[in-house]
């Protein structure tokens, strides 16, 4: 089981996990709730670069289509497969089936993220 006090959030529902200099980039279970049975997801590729707040990606539902946020900058150095291959694999777990992982220029840009109080805060939701 994912520590979810582990992790930082965006307000744009993504949680990121942290090792080293390497983010690893998911949606919360609150985005897999509201986005419904998730039917396709649309990763950058390998090799790119994002940029915090900037749209790197799609993900779409039975319901509606929603965009894929880069919480912070930096070179994308792995996609999760397994999600492109089986985008229901998010509404399973949204904390085990991570999207992409990202190699952070400054890691201290997670400093503006948001922490698990603060994300349930926003969300209206309880622990």
């Amino acid at each position: 089981m994912t520590d979810l006090h582990a992790l930082a959030y965006t307000q744009e529902h993504e949680w990121i996990a942290l090792d080293g200099d390497v983010a690893t980039v998911g949606i919360t279970d609150y985005a897999a709730d509201k986005l419904g049975d998730v039917v396709y997801v649309d990763l950058p590729a390998v090799g790119a670069t994002v940029t915090a707040g900037d749209v790197c990606g799609e993900i779409e539902s039975t319901k509606s289509v929603g965009e894929l946020y880069a919480p912070l900058s930096g070179e994308i150095v792995e996609i999760n497969d397994a999600v492109s291959d089986d985008p229901s694999l998010v509404n399973g777990d949204a904390f085990g089936a991570w999207l992409i992982k990202v190699k952070v220029a400054d890691t201290s840009a997670l400093d503006g993220l948001l922490d698990r109080e603060a994300y349930v805060a926003l969300t209206g939701g309880e622990e």
